[in-house]
């Protein structure tokens, strides 16, 4: 009895403790968390920014959780991301290296990096994409041709049920492949599909708890079972494939002639070899080439998809779509970027995708490099940030009816296309997505190439309906579809 009541009474003591030290830091307001968990008890594990909606609904656009003993400061709704993300860009501008990005790239790389080392890095890729074609022509022929070969794996079917999902993923990994590499995979090659699949795999655990149980409890979690291995292992597995490809680059370059993405770098490398301290190593050329190959990837593919199965959902929609396809364009013509001004519908379409799917809910988590003052409140120097995305895909104040799917939202009373500032699936700010206008291409060429040569529809005896996978990434579990071309 007596052993019992020292036991509560310690309880109370570390409970009391812990939250005397919470309620001192001027941190936003939040839930009260729980010793040693902190508030993970309260996430939906299925849909993890579900409770964060709720959360901002109760307690404003900025609010804190904790994951753990470690707090973390949510951005809540456009306004706030806006404030923070561009008000107060270069404060919001660290990446928060949560151990198990820390584990997989060393805190090296485009995306997993901060200070000189990342600005160095990002310059670079910007400047080097846009020399092998990023937002210009000559990568719109690359999505082009890769757009023909999935036309012609979709022909192939004859109209009979098939799951798109393994082909668009190839069809989008060829592209970033083809400016990094210089070169494409064959789709039906058993190396490729497997490395695809691995990139599927590292994307979607990032949004399950296990994810987060990692992040909070790094040194026990590293010691016991689970899918957390499974992910280590396929980074390593990637990062060795993408280092024999460094490989080659170094036996058969000319550093007068660079082919591709590994060309330059690998003659950057030349250029800082006297340096001290080069931020341009072989390290940092694999872990940077495999963020590209991975943000590359999965993002534009589980977009295409989501595209595809809302076709599915509304026929009518996609009646709209192809006539002013046909109108524009017609049955041979291939589509290029200088035509979306004049396919507005379907470039609505195409953007309120990207709003209503939200597949990044809660974007790549920031991080206070120093004690950064916010609307009133302080976030210390090494507090998580995280940019709710989702907020600002369906933030009320921005957009009617966020439940429902309508293209219409984004054309004006004359039918032209408009914009709306809280549309920003991937990001704001600093930290932006350097391949977003890249992903804006290749969706709208993939998207309009497959509706100009099929009708989409479902196959007899399958839903309709929404399937999501569980997780903070919101992706569609595997559907089948009926491509019949059109005459």
């Amino acid at each position: 009895m007596l052993s019992l009541l020292l036991v509560g009474i310690l309880t109370a003591l570390v409970l009391l403790l812990f939250l005397s030290s919470w309620k001192r830091k001027n941190l936003p307001p939040g839930p009260v968390p729980w010793p040693l968990i902190g508030n993970l008890h309260q996430m939906d594990k299925s849909a993890p920014y579900k409770t964060l909606m709720e959360l901002g609904e109760k307690y404003g656009e900025v609010f804190t959780i904790y994951f753990g003993p470690q707090p973390a400061v949510v951005l809540y709704g456009y306004d706030s991301l806006k404030d923070a993300l561009i008000g107060q860009a270069e404060d919001f501008s660290g990446r928060a290296i949560l151990p198990v990005f820390e584990r997989i790239t060393h805190r090296q790389g485009l995306v997993f990096s901060n200070g000189l080392h990342w600005k160095e890095q990002r310059k670079f890729t910007l400047t080097t994409l846009t020399d092998f074609g990023m937002g210009k022509k000559s990568i719109e022929e690359r999505v082009t041709e890769e757009a023909k070969i999935l036309v012609e794996f979709f022909q192939k079917k004859q109209g009979k049920p098939f799951n798109p999902t393994d082909r668009i993923y190839a069809a989008v990994c060829n592209v970033i492949c083809s400016i990094l590499l210089g070169d494409r995979f064959d789709t039906e090659d058993p190396t490729f599909k497997k490395l695809l699949r691995m990139v599927n795999e590292n994307v979607m655990f990032h949004g399950k708890r296990g994810f987060q149980f990692y992040n909070t409890y790094p040194y026990i979690m590293r010691w016991l079972p689970g899918e957390h291995n499974k992910i280590f292992e396929n980074a390593r597995v990637l990062q060795a494939f993408l280092k024999g490809l460094v490989k080659d680059h170094i036996a058969s370059r000319d550093p007068n002639c660079p082919r591709d993405f590994i060309d330059s770098f690998l003659n950057k490398i030349d250029e800082n070899a006297k340096k001290p301290n080069s931020n341009f190593t072989m390290d940092s050329l694999v872990y940077t080439i495999f963020n590209l190959f991975i943000g590359g990837t999965d993002t534009t593919a589980l977009i295409i998809r989501w595209a595809i199965k809302l076709m599915l959902m509304y026929r009518e929609i996609q009646e709209k779509v192809q006539k002013e396809i046909d109108s524009v364009l017609g049955p041979g013509k291939c589509p290029s970027m200088e035509d979306r001004a004049r396919l507005p519908y379907t470039d609505a379409f195409l953007h309120e995708v990207q709003r209503f799917a939200s597949i990044s809910t809660i974007g790549l988590a920031h991080v206070a490099l120093h004690d950064i003052n916010f609307r009133g409140y302080t976030i210390p120097k090494g507090t998580q940030v995280i940019p709710f995305l989702h907020s600002s895909l369906y933030d009320k104040r921005y957009w009617e009816d966020t439940d429902h799917f309508n293209p219409n939202r984004f054309l004006d009373e004359n039918g032209k296309f408009k914009k709306n500032d809280a549309h920003i699936p991937f990001g704001a700010g600093k930290r932006v997505c350097v391949g977003e206008s890249l992903a804006r291409m290749e969706l709208f060429i993939f998207f309009i190439t497959l509706l100009q040569r099929f009708t989409l529809e479902i196959p007899a005896g399958e839903s309709s309906s929404l399937e999501l996978v569980d997780g903070a990434i919101r992706s569609l579990k595997p559907f089948n579809v009926c491509a019949i071309e059109r005459v």
